[in-house]
């Protein structure tokens, strides 16, 4: 299994201008290492949707590349997204499901069949042109630039250890900048950021 560290870090070093959506037990650690504009925190309203969002923003800006970084509840919650995804084509969207099995921000409650479900099987079943499985941190980091390379849609199932975080609240006290500001300051920065002006 990979910590939160492992599977988060390497994606921070090679990041360029990709868009990076996050949810749920990544939105912390993905926001103190990444601080740019083109990071979107998905954790205010109904769960499941931060995949079904990036989707969104992939087909809006065809010319870059968007990376989901879901949870494994999330997933399972909006299993359909996955079926969106193949429809629609989008070569640029990278959909990584980081598989604790747990609910880990809202109590650590278990997520329902953790551990039996094989999401990479499911993507593998709809039709995505690359699904990737990782439980190792090394081999992780090591394909990591070719997954992001290549045409997709891509899937990422990644095997990983839970922590014990809080709820995510939009406050000054919140270490990560994205988080600092309301979901709509927010919105208006990151479109900002994706206008042909701002594009980095």
């Amino acid at each position: 299994m990979l910590t939160t560290a492992a599977l988060l870090e390497p994606l921070a070093r090679i990041r360029t201008n990709e868009v990076v959506v996050t949810t749920m037990s990544v939105v912390r650690p993905w926001g103190l290492l990444s601080d740019s504009d083109l990071d979107f925190a998905s954790a205010d309203s109904a769960m499941g949707h931060a995949a079904d969002l990036a989707l969104g923003v992939a087909l809006a800006q065809p010319d870059r590349t968007v990376i989901s970084l879901n949870g494994d509840g999330s997933m399972l919650m909006c299993l359909g997204t996955l079926a969106t995804v193949v429809e629609t084509g989008a070569q640029n969207f990278v959909l990584i499901v980081s598989d604790n099995g747990k609910y880990e921000i809202t109590g650590n409650q278990p997520v329902a069949c953790a551990g039996q479900i094989d999401y990479a099987l499911l993507a593998e079943a709809v039709g995505f042109a690359r699904v990737y499985r990782f439980d190792d941190a090394a081999a992780w980091e090591a394909a990591l630039p070719g997954v992001l390379a290549r045409e997709g849609p891509t899937f990422v199932h990644v095997k990983a250890e839970s922590g014990t975080q809080g709820p995510i609240g939009r406050a000054s006290t919140e270490a990560a900048r994205y988080l600092q500001h309301s979901l709509a300051d927010w919105s208006e920065i990151m479109r900002l950021a994706l206008s042909p002006e701002g594009s980095t």
